[in-house]
Parts: structure tokens; C-alpha cells; sequence
């Protein structure tokens, strides 16, 4: 008899939004592994401040996959190789669009492998016409008004627009006191 032990990969990130070069390395990764967690951070490993809590990450990363049934959107805390661990992942997943990316994730590879070494690193370069999507940008362009739907996904593009909304109008509140 066999025992079936299903391929479990990692996508971590802070997903804050999601874009659409997110969801093309997401969706690859389903060509290699049983099941997929995408894994959004609860701790930033950059010390910038979220533009979205985690539970709004959380939600909009599962309302963009909803229609996948090998993708399970969690959050996490602490160490990366430990929450795979946790979740009998064989790989973690990383994406990489530029060569300014590599030099960072490669440290983090080789410490994950330090730390725990059953884990595998996979890069994954997303599609050409996501390569240079980043949430940071998605971000920066939508604060300024600019269309960033060719970006994200619907109910990304419609809570990115509706927080900007309540800061522009929390904005003209105090400027009109």
C-alpha cells in the first residue's frame, strides 16, 4: 500500500495587496503541489507600517482565490520554517522579479535551509507583464488617483479605491475645520 503525502508549498509574503504578479507565481506553483498556502505575514520583515491589516489581507487574498480549491489563505507569525514545518510543506515559495530581488531572497534561502534543512526554496519569476508590479507601486499609484486595475484583481481594485476614498475625505474633514 501507498501512502499518498501530498506536495504542500508556502507562498509567504505580506501580500499588502496582492497583486496580479502574486497571483500568476500563486497560480504556477499549482502546476507542481497538491496544495498551496499562501501565508500572509503577521510581522512585516520590513519595518514599514501595513497599508492593510492582516485580516484584510487575509480576506482579499481569499476572495482573489475563491475559486480555487488547492489554495488555502492563512496567516502567520514568527519564523517561515516553522510555519511550514508546521504544515508539512515541502517548499517554500519565492518570487523574483528583478535581479535587485535576488541577492535578499538568496540570504533568506540559505537561512531557511540553515534552520531547517528538509525545506526547499523554488523561485519563480512571474509572467513579463508582472515583472514590475509591485504592491509598494500599486499602492503609491492608486494614493495618487492613478488606474491600477490592470494590476490587482477586482475586490482588490475596489477596497484600494474605497480607503483612499476615506483618507481623501478624512483629509478634507480637518482641512475644512
Amino acid at each position: 500500500m501507498t501512502n499518498f503525502r501530498p506536495i504542500v508549498a508556502v507562498y509567504p509574503g505580506s501580500f499588502d495587496p496582492i497583486t496580479t504578479g502574486h497571483e500568476d507565481v500563486a497560480r504556477r506553483t499549482l502546476r507542481f503541489c497538491d496544495r498551496l498556502l499562501i501565508a500572509v505575514a503577521e510581522s512585516p520583515t520590513h519595518s514599514r507600517r501595513p497599508f492593510f491589516s492582516v485580516a484584510e489581507r487575509l480576506e482579499l487574498t481569499e476572495q482573489v482565490f475563491a475559486g480555487e480549491p488547492r489554495v488555502e489563505c492563512v496567516s502567520f507569525s514568527g519564523l517561515l520554517v516553522e510555519f511550514a514545518s508546521s504544515v508539512g510543506a515541502r517548499f517554500i515559495i519565492r518570487g523574483l522579479r528583478a535581479v535587485s530581488d535576488f541577492e535578499y531572497e538568496f540570504q533568506m534561502a540559505q537561512m531557511n535551509r540553515e534552520l531547517w534543512e528538509d525545506v526547499e526554496t523554488i523561485f519563480l519569476t512571474p509572467d513579463e507583464e508582472h515583472a514590475f508590479i509591485s504592491a509598494t507601486l500599486v499602492r503609491q499609484v492608486a494614493s495618487l488617483g492613478g488606474d491600477v486595475s490592470r494590476f490587482v484583481s477586482p475586490p482588490v481594485l475596489k477596497r484600494l479605491k474605497a480607503r483612499f476614498a476615506a483618507v481623501e475625505s478624512e483629509s478634507d474633514r480637518r482641512r475644512h475645520k
